[in-house]
């Protein structure tokens, strides 16, 4: 059959994909529609491969919490452009994946794939927008629950940060946003020093000896002084030893006992592009 420049406009508008695109992909399905997206979703596959070795370092990050603010989730999907980042299309589509990821709170990216969306499953949104937009994308999930978990977007969906902290209530949540807005621009990496990976503990004993020792320190002493710097590590880049950034006099286990006596922090993620 004749493929008609209103049939090609028809399966732009439906799929967002190129106008020489959807010709091709009527006329390989003799102009049935839903072969035809689907023609359009194996080239989406397709072009994803193509564009395997491409950075993806733009995008956008939405962090949500379900409405009893007991479950938090963050989706980002990267990528190549910031043309693509800025387009509210995109941001749309990132935003009803990281719905489906709240609603359905799957414990993994690959069950993320199987969630349902208003169109379908997160994996066939994934490909409708890599069909659209002909970039490389890579999608990451991260998940908490806790007593109250609050979230926190960084301007232009730069960055997500969800907090739970260790009792509900409003006061609590409101310290929450706080603390999650402290985790990204601090960039803490664990809650205290319990969580932090011995290798990074490892690493930090070595620099501080070396350094002990470039400075011309007795050898006796290299390891009571690199133990010192590591205290310090650990005041500067674990969140609850943190100063808060909007009140340097105390840190953020002191801020939040001020809040609520006991109140802490459970858990954090942080996901930024890049």
């Amino acid at each position: 059959m004749s493929v008609t420049a209103a049939d090609i406009k028809k399966l732009r508008d439906m799929t967002g994909a190129g106008m020489m695109d959807c010709k091709k992909a009527l006329n390989e399905s003799a102009g049935d529609f839903d072969k035809a997206i689907e023609v359009l979703r194996l080239k989406g596959q397709k072009v994803s491969a193509k564009r395997a070795d491409n950075e993806a370092n733009e995008g956008a990050v939405i962090a949500l919490v379900s409405e009893d603010k007991t479950r938090g989730v963050i989706v980002k999907l990267s990528s190549e452009t910031d043309f693509v980042s800025k387009n509210q299309e995109f941001v749309d589509g990132v935003n009803a994946i990281a719905e489906a990821a709240l609603k359905a709170f799957p414990a993994s990216k690959e069950e993320l794939m199987d969630a349902a969306t208003a169109n379908g499953t997160v994996a066939s949104a994934l490909n409708d927008l890599v069909t659209k937009f002909t970039e490389k994308m890579e999608l990451s999930y991260e998940r908490l629950e806790a007593a109250v978990v609050a979230p926190y977007i960084h301007m232009g969906n730069k960055a997500g940060v969800i907090v739970g902290l260790s009792a509900a209530g409003d006061a609590a949540y409101e310290a929450g946003r706080d603390v999650a807005m402290q985790v990204a621009a601090m960039k803490p990496v664990a809650v205290d020093k319990d969580g932090v990976d011995q290798s990074i503990i490892d690493k930090e004993i070595e620099i501080g000896i070396e350094l002990a020792r470039k400075e011309g320190k007795p050898e006796a002493m290299l390891d009571k002084i690199a133990k010192g710097k590591l205290n310090k590590f650990f005041k500067d880049n674990t969140l609850l030893n943190q100063a808060f950034v909007k009140d340097s006099k105390q840190n953020i286990a002191g801020y939040l006992n001020s809040v609520e006596k006991g109140l802490t922090v459970t858990d954090f993620k942080h996901v930024t592009l890049g």
